[in-house]
């Protein structure tokens, strides 16, 4: 019993040293790296959507290059195709046998770059991995390598020629996050650095692939008090009673909800969680995940979605 406060204060020293990582090319934005750790540890998907030049991209790249994980990158365009991501199966002439070859999902960490620039078809390749963490191909099932993560971009301004996520595939993130521009002070520091590349190139990885399985194992053992359960599940059950929602959380997004509270207290350096991050999570973790009666406006942190989630959260009693 001795070791485990030891284990664990090891294990919030290495989230910390991630996170300081990532700021190195993320300057200004804790709120949005925390958040971003948190999701890897609770093993779900991030959709970073924001208008274009913030530095999604950049911020998974440094996440990525933080981690002694693989990596891919793909650039999602109409024309790309289901075995552009999953990969095909060819007929060796040599050895008069078919060979799978496997596609960039196949990998710890994904980049789908403007996902809402593909098809529908090409999008749901991506609805199995999310889940299950496998491959249906052929009669077969893959497994994909294990941590996998799947951080997507999307831009919410510009429409044409793009495809909206269904929300079986909004599902499958965790979080959706917003970065937003840098304050005066740290855009001018980005300025005179001449931008984020050099320091993204500098980045040295933190945590290799055991630690991460590690430290995900960890996040089950995060406590939560009964009446924050209760207050969790308070918050979920008005999202599918209330008058003005047509679809509420799925029990799936409770469950990622739960655990992803468990997840931000690990890398606030806490082993159990507080009211705060049940708050902090409503709006990143919920708001994707329903659907308003009034459907004019579009989805995004001031959508209609994002302003309910945020009243529903400011009008339920936080427990003492």
């Amino acid at each position: 019993m001795a070791r485990e406060p030891v284990a664990l204060n090891r294990s919030l020293e290495r989230i910390a040293l991630l996170q300081e990582n990532v700021e190195k090319v993320i300057r200004g934005k804790s709120d949005v790296v925390q958040l971003c750790i948190a999701a890897l540890l609770a093993k779900g998907h991030i959709l970073l959507e924001d208008v274009p030049g913030v530095g999604k991209t950049t911020l998974a790249h440094a996440l990525a290059r933080s981690l002694s994980l693989s990596f891919q990158r793909i650039q999602f365009t109409s024309d790309l195709l289901p075995a552009d991501i999953v990969g095909v199966t060819v007929y060796k002439q040599d050895m008069q046998e078919f060979e799978f070859m496997s596609g960039p999902i196949f990998t710890n960490v994904l980049l789908a770059d403007e996902i809402n620039r593909a098809t529908p078809k090409s999008q749901s390749a991506l609805l199995e991995a999310m889940s299950e963490g496998m491959i249906s191909i052929e009669k077969r099932r893959l497994p994909l390598p294990d941590p996998f993560l799947v951080i997507a971009t999307q831009n919410p301004v510009e429409h044409v020629g793009t495809f909206p996520l269904p929300e079986s595939q909004l599902d499958r993130f965790l979080m959706k996050l917003t970065i937003g521009y840098p304050n005066v002070i740290d855009e001018k520091k980005l300025l005179r650095a001449g931008g984020a590349q050099v320091a993204l190139e500098h980045l040295e990885p933190i945590l290799d692939e055991r630690e991460v399985r590690e430290l995900q194992a960890q996040v089950s053992n995060v406590h939560v008090s009964e009446s924050l359960v209760e207050y969790l599940m308070t918050i979920v059950t008005t999202t599918r009673s209330h008058a003005e929602v047509a679809l509420g959380v799925s029990t799936r997004g409770a469950l990622t909800y739960f655990k992803a509270c468990q997840a931000l207290a690990m890398v606030n350096g806490r082993d159990f969680v507080i009211p705060e991050d049940v708050k902090r999570l409503a709006g990143p973790v919920l708001s994707h995940r329903i659907l308003m009666k009034d459907r004019r406006l579009l989805r995004g942190d001031f959508s209609p979605e994002g302003r309910f989630i945020n009243r529903v959260v400011s009008e339920i009693a936080v427990p003492r």
